[in-house]
Parts: C-alpha cells; structure tokens; sequence
C-alpha cells in the first residue's frame, strides 16, 4: 500500500500526534517517570501516607479530588486497616495560557533589494494563533490509617464505603470503571 518506508513512518507518526492531542481526562493509575501524571504515595510512618493525584488539563477538580481518596480508601484496605482520617488536604490549581491554531507568521512575501536581492519576508503581526488558558489540579491529602469503626471525626472515612461509593465513577487507563 505504501511505496516508501518514509510514507508509512509519518502516517504512523501523525496517527500517534493525533490520538495523543485527542486524549482525554487522566484516567485512575500510577504516575510514572515516564508521564507524571496518576496517582502517587509515600509511606511516612506505619499508619501515615501523603498521598496525590495529578490530573492533565481535561481532567475537572472534582475528578481529581476523587481519585485522590479513591486511592486513600483502596492503599487503607491494601495495608489491611478499616479506615483513614485526613490529616490534611489541599488541591493545588495550574493555570498557563496555551496557544492555538497556526505556530507562525501566516503572510509572508518576496521582495527585490538592490542591496540584497530577493529577500523572503513576513509580517510578525499576522498570524491565526488563539490563546486559551487551561488548568491541570493536583490534590494532596496526609491521611493515617486505623482498624476499626471510624468514629465521629467530619475526617475519617469508612474505606470499604468510599471505595464502593467512588468505584463506579472511577476511569481505570484501559477505559473501563474500577471495580
């Protein structure tokens, strides 16, 4: 079908752009070197975890927010505990303006110059570039786990409950919800 290797290599490099320009909210998974965002923990003691979740531009606060104790509810029941409290919490805001449509100066022309020749030539103020601002969110929570009943604490929350409740609405990479 395709004639050069260098035909098929572009196709297949322009598929890829398109489908990663074309992505969608951060689905529910690990954060890696490789792509820094998902889900993150580091162990501070026995019972105490800071935790995060970083979601991309697509992905709404309130996900974010979600994911982030989705990920408490199922670390408290993988480290054998009942519940957490929330020691604290915080969700951090990213906001850039990005650019949009044409990268570059859109006229350009050719004139003669007795000095110079032909000589190519733009004009810097023409341009189909739109600017948009997006922002990416980053929730935080410290929480410390414990087995039992979770009490009266507004912080503490029944892992089994949050992860039932949240479950369904949960995006796992592959697509489909968590179980």
């Amino acid at each position: 079908m395709f004639r050069t290797p260098l035909a098929a290599a572009l196709l297949a490099t322009s598929t890829l752009m398109a489908a990663c320009a074309s992505g969608g909210p951060t689905p529910y998974q690990p954060a890696s070197a490789n792509y820094n965002r998902g889900y993150s923990e580091q162990k501070l003691e026995d019972t105490r975890y800071r935790i995060s979740f970083k979601g991309n531009s697509l992905t709404e606060r309130e996900t974010v927010e979600n994911y982030m104790l989705y990920r408490a509810a199922e670390l408290t029941l993988q480290s054998g505990y009942d519940t957490f409290t929330v020691a604290n919490r915080d969700t951090d805001a990213d906001k850039r303006t990005r650019s949009t449509g044409f990268y570059g100066p859109r006229l350009s022309y050719m004139y003669y110059s007795r000095r110079w020749g032909w000589v190519n030539s733009w004009d810097p103020f023409w341009n189909d570039s739109r600017y948009e601002e997006v922002t990416s969110y980053e929730a935080f929570a410290e929480i410390v786990m414990t087995k039992g009943p979770k009490g009266s604490d507004p912080n503490s929350f029944d892992a089994r409950q949050v992860s039932q409740n949240l479950g369904p609405v949960i995006q796992r990479a592959g697509g489909s919800p968590a179980s």
